[in-house]
């Protein structure tokens, strides 16, 4: 390790991307580094924490594995923090000889169709931080009030929120889920479940584990249209289809081979539907819907022929888009941070001294938790063969960051803070004998378990 002083690092976000990161600038031994991870909220781990489904307890044990990583010696927690509010580009340069922006994708990308901005109809992300307790979520923003609704996406973030809404209260009382959204979920009414995808079962791009799940819920049926996945594996039309695909169609040619049993709740597959308006005048009460084909080019088009579902609520889950920061380049088009090999760039396509980036908001809402470690990793030597001009370019001493932010309003926490709030809803588990843990609910529940 050099003798020189440490090149310190600013971490926007504490998500995988930016823990990862983290990981990447401190196993390495070719430089010294200090690395914050900033958030805005008092509470890390972004996607897995409020992402997740609160029943994939496989994959938000990825959460320990970061928690390892925040716990190193060279790496602090900061929350409290918002960039762009309490914190700006410019007055971390003083603090700071590097940034890297890892604030993933936070909004869903709209349908396009009359109606969408009904009362009812919904973005798959707001539903997901409701089920996953994000504190900026209010416990009435969802009632689940209709007998009949649909998801429209072919992900897996669309085949989560068909779970949940699925799923009966009983089998969701181990998981994390706050108690307030789990008696909401023990009285929904609904009974149908549309999950709508605009193309066909082979382009579908939702993962086997993810569709299993589905077919294995004791508390409804799933129905799946036999003509939609009678495809000859064989056929022309599977020539180069991945391994993922011919999956994904074996398990769907079960179940459209199953009977119903009669489970409280049903959930219709339907591929080759697309959103053409959400019907109603106060709020959403029907969603009429168009069939669909594949052009000569591969992309989809309408067939002119429409039917109406009865749905009370539509679910829109067709993928996920970046927010600009103050600031800092944006393509619009893409919805993502200009770069060249994770370093940012201006809109003369110039790269920015200092300024990185990873995860979603540099390649957009594509891959799996995992993907997003190589990912920091690539971002990460760039920074590192970029350290000897970062050095050069420092004019003086770093301003401590808690300088930067006395006066900016931020309720500041750190690493033990969020400690206090997982030992607080490890206790709230124990005292409702659910499971391992419960969330809090809020800012006020936070900040009374970090005694702010």
């Amino acid at each position: 390790m050099s003798s020189l002083t440490p090149l310190r690092v600013a971490v926007i976000g504490s998500g995988p991307a930016g823990i990862y990161a983290a990981d990447a600038l401190t196993r390495q031994e070719r430089e010294p580094v200090a690395v914050d991870v900033l958030d805005r909220l008092p509470t890390p781990y972004g996607l897995v924490r409020y992402g997740v489904a609160p029943d994939h307890t496989k994959i938000k044990g990825v959460a320990r594995t970061l928690r390892d990583i925040l716990e190193r010696e060279q790496v602090r927690f900061i929350g409290g923090v918002e960039f762009g509010r309490h914190v700006t580009r410019e007055s971390l340069a003083r603090s700071y000889d590097a940034v890297i922006y890892a604030t993933g994708a936070s909004v869903d990308r709209r349908l396009g169709v009359p109606g969408e901005d009904l009362a009812g109809s919904v973005a798959a992300t707001d539903f997901v931080n409701w089920y996953c307790g994000h504190p900026d979520t209010e416990v009435e923003r969802f009632l689940l009030d209709a007998e009949e609704v649909a998801v429209v996406g072919a992900g897996n973030v669309a085949v989560d929120v068909t779970r949940i809404l699925a799923k009966s209260a009983d089998e969701l009382a181990a998981t994390d889920i706050p108690q307030p959204m789990l008696d909401i979920l023990a009285a929904s009414k609904i009974r149908r479940i549309h999950l709508l995808a605009r193309r066909g079962p082979i382009q579908a791009k939702f993962t086997a584990p993810e569709l299993r799940g589905l077919g294995e819920l004791d508390n409804a049926d799933v129905v799946v249209r036999p003509d939609q996945v009678d495809i000859d594996p064989n056929s022309e039309e599977m020539l180069g289809a991945a391994r993922a695909a011919r999956t994904n169609l074996r398990i769907l040619g079960e179940w459209a081979r199953r009977v119903p049993e009669g489970r409280p709740r049903r959930i219709d597959v339907r591929f080759w539907s697309r959103p053409a308006a959400v019907l109603g005048t106060d709020r959403a009460r029907g969603l009429r819907v168009e069939a669909t084909r594949l052009d000569s080019a591969g992309r989809v088009e309408g067939t002119g022929e429409y039917e109406t579902l009865d749905t009370g609520m539509v679910f829109r889950s067709i993928g996920y888009m970046g927010v600009s920061l103050p600031g800092v380049p944006f393509d619009e088009s893409g919805r993502t941070i200009p770069h060249a090999e994770g370093r940012v760039l201006d809109s003369d396509g110039i790269p920015l001294s200092g300024q990185y980036v990873a995860g979603w908001i540099k390649r957009g809402a594509s891959g799996v938790i995992g993907t997003n470690k190589s990912d920091a990793a690539a971002t990460v030597r760039s920074l590192l063969e970029d350290a000897p001009v970062l050095r050069a370019a420092r004019t003086g001493e770093h301003v401590p960051v808690e300088r930067l932010l006395e006066g900016s309003g931020a309720v500041v926490s750190d690493y033990s803070d969020w400690l206090a709030i997982d030992a607080a809803e490890a206790d709230r588990a124990a005292a409702l004998g659910r499971g391992e843990r419960v969330k809090l609910l809020g800012w006020d529940e936070y900040y009374d378990a970090i005694g702010r």
